[in-house]
C-alpha cells in the first residue's frame, strides 16, 4: 500500500499581507515527566502547567511522551467505550494555551479504527495528527492488540523548518525516518514511553547516533519516566545533531523540562552546558528499584510498606529500597523468629532496622507454627517430618504479615528473588504472600552486587557486613544453607540467564561449559516451579526478561528438558 504525507503549516496568517518574518532559532522544550495510567484530567492539567512553564521559559513547541495523554501502557482501557469522549474532552480543555505548539501524545479514535497517535496543537486548534506505523508486539509490548497501523507520514512546517513526527518503534526501523527525509524533513521529533532494561539507555543512544548520521537529520527524542506496574520509564531524553552527537541529555529517572534551541540557518542545535551524571549498572538498576516501588506504593493508595526481615541479605537489601523510595516513617519492619533463627540473625535484623530508623518488632512464631502442627497431628497420621512441617513456618509468617497489612493498611513486600523464583526455593502462601516483590527480577549475584553498592553510598554502611559475607538460609531446620539444595549462585545465575534471559536450550548451555547434570537439573526446577510464578506477586522489571508478562509459558505442558 502507498503512503501518503501529510504537511501542516503552522505560520499564522498576515492579513495586512507583510513579509514575514523567519526567525533564526526555534527553542523546544522536552516535557519528560510522569503521566498515570487512566487520569487523563489530570494528565491534561499537568500539560497545560508544563506547557505554560515552558512558554514562559521561551519555548516554541513543547513536545510530550507516547499516549501521555491516557499513560503508557493503558492494556485494556483502550478497550473501554467512554475511551474517544473523555479523550476528545481533554484535548479540548487544552485549545486556550496560545503562542506555543504542543506536540501530544493521545489515543485516537474514529471509525477507521484506534490509532496510537501524536496530535499537533496550535492557539486553540488541532493541526494535525500522526499515526504511529510500527506497533511492537514482543516482550512487553502487545500493542496490535489494541491499534491500528498508521499508514501516513506527517510533517509540518513551522518558522522556517519542517519537521517529521515518529513515536517510539517508528524509530527503531528504517523505513520512516528515511520516508521522512525523502518528503524533505529537516528535523524529527519523537515520542516514546521505552521502559528501562539495565543498559537500555546506551542501546537507545547507538541508534539515535545511526539514524542522525545515516539520514543527516537531528532528533528530538522524548521519553516518559516514572513507574506503572511492574515497568519504570528512566527518561533520559535526547537531542542529537545531524551527525549523530548528543547536544542535550535529560536525568534518567526524574521529571525534567529540558529546553534546546535549534539553529534554523544551519539546523544545529545548541550544546548542552553539564551533561547528568553517568550512572554505573548497578546505579542504575538500584534507582529503577526505587522508583518502581515509590509509584506503585504511592500511585495505590496505601500508607506504608511492611517487610519481614529476617536477617539475611535479602531482606535487607529489601529494607534499604523501601526506606530511599518510601521514607523511614512510612517503612515497618518485623522479625519472626522460631526456633532455627539464629542469634545473629536477630541481630543483624535489629541492627539493620536501626540503622535505617524504621518501626521494628519481634513477632516469635512459635506458638502458631505449634498450633498448625497440632491442628495437623491427626491428618498427618504420624508421617515423617519433610518440608511440609518447614514451609509451615513460612506460611505463618505470611499470614502475620498480611494480617498486619489487612488491619493497618500497609503493603507487605515480599523479598524473594529472581533465582530463588526460577527455581521455585520460595513457598507459596508463604514468604511468596505479598502484594510487591522488590527483587523479583534481580538475581542473588546482583542482590549482593547491589548491597555492596548501597553500603558504598554511606560512610556507616546500612547493611551489616556479615549479613553480605555469611552463607545465605532460609532458617527453616538446624544449620541449613540455601547450597544444601542449591549450586553455588554463580554457577545457577549463570545457567539461569542463559535459560531465562536469552532463551537458550540445553544443549548450547552445556556448550558454554555448564555441567550437563547440573544443567538438566536447574532447567527441570524452573520449568516445575511456573504455577507458583504465576501466582507471585508482581514487581519491576530490570532485565531483558523478567517473570510477569514477557515470559509466558504453559502450566501444563509436556516439552522435555533438552528441548
Amino acid at each position: 500500500m502507498s503512503k501518503d504525507t501529510t504537511t501542516t503549516n503552522l505560520t499564522a496568517e498576515n492579513p495586512a499581507g507583510e513579509n514575514t518574518i523567519i526567525p533564526k532559532a526555534v527553542t523546544f522544550a522536552l516535557a519528560q515527566s510522569h503521566f498515570l495510567v487512566g487520569d487523563i484530567t489530570a494528565n491534561a492539567d499537568k500539560m497545560r502547567q508544563l506547557a505554560i512553564e515552558a512558554r514562559g521559559q521561551g519555548a516554541d513547541v513543547i513536545i510530550f511522551p507516547e499516549l501521555a495523554l491516557l499513560g503508557y501502557p493503558p492494556q485494556d482501557l483502550l478497550l473501554r467505550p467512554s475511551l474517544s469522549g473523555r479523550v476528545k474532552s481533554a484535548l479540548s480543555a487544552l485549545s486556550d494555551i496560545e503562542d506555543i505548539v504542543m506536540i501530544v501524545g493521545y489515543p485516537h479514535v474514529d471509525h477507521h479504527g484506534t490509532f496510537n497517535s501524536a496530535a499537533i496543537l496550535h492557539n486553540g486548534h488541532q493541526k494535525g495528527f500522526y499515526h504511529k506505523q510500527f506497533l511492537p508486539n514482543y516482550g512487553v509490548f502487545d500493542e496490535r492488540r489494541y491499534f491500528d497501523k498508521g499508514r501516513n507520514q506527517v510533517l509540518f512546517d513551522y518558522k522556517g523548518i519542517t519537521i517529521g513526527l515518529l513515536i517510539c518503534e517508528d524509530l527503531w526501523e528504517k523505513t520512516p525516518i528515511s520516508d521522512l527525509k525523502q518528503q524533505g524533513a529537516d528535523l524529527i521529533v519523537c515520542l516514546n514511553a521505552s521502559p528501562f532494561e539495565t543498559d537500555k539507555q546506551d542501546t537507545r543512544k547507538a541508534m539515535l547516533a545511526k539514524r542522525s548520521s545515516e539520514h543527516k537529520l537531528p532528533i528530538v527524542y522524548v521519553n516518559a519516566v516514572g513507574g506503572q506496574d511492574d515497568l519504570v520509564f528512566d527518561g533520559g531524553s535526547m537531542v542529537t545533531q545531524a551527525d549523530g552527537t548528543i547536544a542535550h541529555e535529560a536525568s534518567r529517572f526524574l521529571d525534567q523540562l529540558m529546553l534546546t534551541t535549534l539553529d534554523v540557518e544551519t539546523l544545529k542545535f545548541d550544546s548542552q552546558a553539564k551533561a547528568p551524571l553517568s550512572l554505573s549498572r548497578e546505579s542504575e538498576m538500584y534507582q529503577a528499584l526505587v522508583v518502581g516501588l515509590r509509584d506503585y506504593v504511592n500511585h495505590s493508595g496505601f500508607t506504608g510498606v511492611i517487610i519481614g526481615l529476617s536477617g539475611g541479605i535479602d531482606s535487607a537489601l529489601t529494607l534499604c529500597i523501601a526506606v530511599d523510595a518510601l521514607g523511614s516513617d512510612k517503612v515497618y519492619a518485623v522479625m519472626m523468629p522460631y526456633e532455627y533463627t539464629s542469634k545473629i540473625s536477630l541481630e543483624d535484623a535489629q541492627a539493620q532496622a536501626r540503622r535505617l530508623n524504621v518501626s521494628y518488632t519481634v513477632c516469635p512464631i512459635f506458638d502458631a507454627v505449634e498450633g498448625i502442627r497440632h491442628t495437623l497431628a491427626p491428618l498427618f497420621n504420624q508421617s515423617p517430618a519433610d518440608t511440609t512441617e518447614e514451609n509451615i513456618q513460612a506460611r505463618a509468617r505470611g499470614v502475620i504479615l498480611m494480617a498486619l497489612s489487612n488491619k493497618f493498611g500497609h503493603l507487605v513486600l515480599t523479598t524473594g528473588n529472581k533465582s530463588e523464583l526460577a527455581v521455585g526455593y520460595s513457598t507459596l502462601y508463604g514468604d511468596m504472600a505479598g502484594g510487591f516483590d522488590v527483587l523479583k527480577d534481580v538475581y542473588k549475584s546482583q542482590v549482593y552486587n547491589l548491597a555492596s553498592y548501597r553500603n558504598r553510598l554511606e560512610d556507616t554502611p546500612v547493611i551489616p557486613e556479615r549479613v553480605i559475607t555469611r552463607p545465605p538460609s532460609a532458617e527453616l531446620r538446624p544449620d541449613q544453607k540455601d547450597q544444601d539444595s542449591l549450586p553455588d549462585y554463580e554457577v545457577l545465575d549463570g545457567i539461569l540467564s542463559l535459560y531465562i534471559d536469552e532463551d537458550m536450550g540445553y544443549q548450547d548451555i552445556i556448550d558454554k561449559g555448564f555441567d550437563a547434570a547440573m544443567v538438566g537439573k536447574i532447567i527441570k526446577m524452573v520449568d516445575n516451579s511456573e504455577y507458583k510464578r504465576l501466582q507471585a506477586p508482581i514487581g519491576t522489571k530490570i532485565s531483558h526478561k523478567a517473570f510477569g508478562r514477557e515470559r509466558r509459558y504453559p502450566l501444563v505442558n509436556k516439552w522435555s528438558v533438552e528441548g
